[in-house]
């Protein structure tokens, strides 16, 4: 039977008309209107991807009487996400959060707290969990082909901010907007390690700033300059330690490092292959039917367009999960990719909050607060 199909408005210009509107497009949506801070650009986007509708506001778009709807996705700075999402919740609609979900477990907690209430389906943009690989090697893991996992290093070099005079939005290196690297990309990497190989324990973290940003507004005007770079060592509730480390501004080309290493075998990625080692030797990981992303773009010159041959299948696949729990599915049973819901936007801010915290305490040893959601009953479609 045929899924009906259901309205969504997106809120947010910049990623949410990248990636949100065709992703829900493919998901079996129809994007209905577009809402950003700036009319006149927000009408060119919309009038530009076939969108009916822009608004400048979620409360103008809940108020009309044109539109009807049932889910609104938030790609706007971190600092408005709390408002934007209970806001849509109150009103009785469905949300996609983009990460990072909000800019601390205070904020997060309401939101969660606002999920609960609702009843309504409530998840969180980490989209890679859908990414081939990524889930090639969660499943390698979970299957005990590595043995007990001891040893994990996760490191990545970019080149995003490395030339001062590279376009970025103003809140990007905006502390108290919720900018900054580790949320921006490290989030990422917390839910990774967290669906690889459970919850954390404690982290002993540093931040900074490597590329040179004198000039920069924020700093100018005597505010939090957020970082660029990031150092975490980790220890997880399984024993499992650990190293996250990136900068996105790095000379050069892209590079990294992602292993995890058990008691009898190793896996990587390697590009967008995902690797073992063990006693028979080294070999590609065998990728599984239902792996397989439906939606794969090809790489655009275009620079505004960079990134999302990578991230329009994953979030692909996680709205077609929120369409399915809409339409009544359980979660459990929408995906063989766990789905991320608020809960777990929770559970990563918290480690985020300690990471924070031990870098202003000089890299201090700091417990995570509870790092799994735990107590926290969403509805589960």
């Amino acid at each position: 039977m045929a899924q009906s199909r259901r309205g969504a408005v997106v809120v947010g210009t910049g990623f949410g008309a990248r990636v949100h509107v065709p992703a829900l497009r493919a998901a079996g949506f129809e994007v209905v209107a577009l809402i950003g801070r700036d009319p006149e650009r927000t009408a060119r986007r919309a009038e530009r991807g076939g969108i009916p509708h822009s608004f400048t506001s979620l409360d103008d778009a809940l108020a009309s009487r044109d539109l009807d709807f049932d889910a609104v996705t938030i790609a706007t700075p971190p600092a408005t996400h709390e408002r934007i999402a209970v806001a849509a919740l109150e009103a009785g609609r469905h949300v996609v959060c983009e990460k990072p979900f909000a800019v601390n477990a205070h904020e997060a907690r309401r939101m969660v707290d606002a999920a609960r209430a609702s009843g309504a389906v409530a998840l969180v943009g980490h989209e890679f969990r859908w990414a081939t690989e990524r889930a090639t090697v969660a499943r390698a893991i979970a299957s005990g082909a590595i043995g007990e996992p001891r040893v994990a290093s996760l490191v990545q070099f970019v080149p995003i901010v490395a030339d001062p005079g590279a376009r970025t939005p103003d809140w990007w290196f905006d502390a108290d907007a919720g900018g900054g690297w580790l949320g921006a990309s490290g989030s990422h990497v917390v839910d990774q390690i967290r669906v690889w190989l459970g919850e954390f324990e404690s982290v002993s973290a540093t931040l900074g700033v490597t590329s040179s940003r004198p000039g920069h507004a924020r700093a100018e005007e005597g505010g939090r300059l957020a970082e660029d770079s990031f150092t975490v060592r980790f220890r997880l509730r399984s024993g499992v330690e650990g190293v996250m480390q990136q900068t996105a501004a790095a000379w050069g080309p892209p590079t990294g490092l992602t292993r995890v290493a058990g008691i009898s075998g190793t896996v990587w990625i390697d590009g967008d292959a995902a690797w073992i080692a063990d006693a028979d030797g080294s070999r590609p990981l065998p990728v599984d039917a239902d792996l397989m992303l439906a939606v794969e773009p090809e790489v655009s010159d275009d620079p505004r367009h960079r990134y999302t041959h990578l991230e329009l299948g994953p979030y692909t696949q996680l709205l077609r999960a929120l369409h399915s729990a809409i339409d009544g599915t359980r979660l459990d049973d929408v995906s063989t990719v766990p789905v991320p819901t608020f809960a777990d936007g929770l559970a990563c801010v918290e480690v985020l909050d300690a990471i924070r915290a031990s870098s202003a305490a000089d890299g201090a040893r700091i417990s995570v607060a509870r790092g799994d959601g735990s107590g926290v009953d969403l509805p589960s479609g």
